[in-house]
């Protein structure tokens, strides 16, 4: 049974970290580390975080995508969930995305966020114009579906294999899709409808928000240059299968 370290980046999210953590005491497949990386926070985000009895690391430099990297360097699990500190998980949450990593081919699992502190209006928004375009629109660029940073896991070899390509000094980036970005586009990453979560849907409050996140995007892609390229990634996954195709088939022979 492979180990499981839990990375949560944090600034001044208390009160959802607590949520957060308690959900986490909850599952039915415990976490074997719990690590919170806490991004200069000015409440009590990092005495929430030992209290439940995780490990406490300190990034004072602002960056999401700085704060998440320092958390999967320090994470010791054969597998890496990366939740973000408003994210709720339900208690079988880290052991389905066990199951479908249980396939050798596998090198990350994710799911889609659904909000818990929306009105009835912004509940029925949410899927049509944020889940839904991100996950169809950036797996049309990457070639394959894109991990959603707030319910993601993935395999601590497969980090090791990119973490020196990641933009982690770029406070600008979309971390959850420079990440993506960095995988071989042949390699098989799922996303799962069982590994939804909760989450708040901060997203949504405020137009300066929206095109923030938007922007970050747009940002996150052109930093990557040639490798985020759409043509070329899926040229290079067409190639990749077109290969095990034909060895498949001279093997049968």
């Amino acid at each position: 049974m492979p180990s499981v370290s839990v990375v949560i980046p944090v600034r001044n999210d208390a009160e959802h970290l607590r949520r957060c953590l308690a959900a986490l005491a909850a599952q039915s497949r415990p976490a074997d580390e719990l690590v919170v990386v806490d991004n200069g926070s000015s409440d009590d985000s990092a005495a929430v975080a030992r209290a439940a009895g995780a490990v406490v690391r300190h990034e004072p430099v602002r960056g999401i995508a700085r704060t998440a990297s320092l958390g999967y360097d320090a994470a010791s699990g054969d597998v890496i969930v990366r939740l973000d500190a408003d994210t709720v998980p339900p208690p079988g949450w880290i052991a389905t995305a066990l199951d479908l990593l249980d396939d050798p081919a596998v090198v990350a699992v994710s799911g889609p966020g659904r909000p818990f502190d929306a009105g009835p209006v912004v509940r029925v928004l949410w899927p049509v114009l944020y889940m839904w375009p991100y996950f169809v629109l950036v797996h049309g660029a990457l070639g394959r579906p894109p991990l959603f940073g707030s319910a993601a896991a993935i395999r601590r070899a497969t980090w090791l294999a990119v973490r020196d390509r990641v933009h982690r000094d770029d406070p600008d980036v979309h971390d959850d899709i420079d990440l993506s970005m960095q995988f071989d586009p042949a390699w098989r990453v799922l996303v799962d409808r069982a590994l939804t979560v909760r989450v708040s849907a901060r997203p949504f409050s405020s137009l300066p928000s929206a095109v923030l996140r938007t922007r970050r995007a747009f940002h996150t892609f052109r930093v990557n240059g040639r490798r985020a390229t759409p043509a070329r990634r899926w040229a290079r996954r067409f190639r990749v299968a077109l290969r095990a195709r034909d060895h498949a088939w001279w093997r049968a022979r």
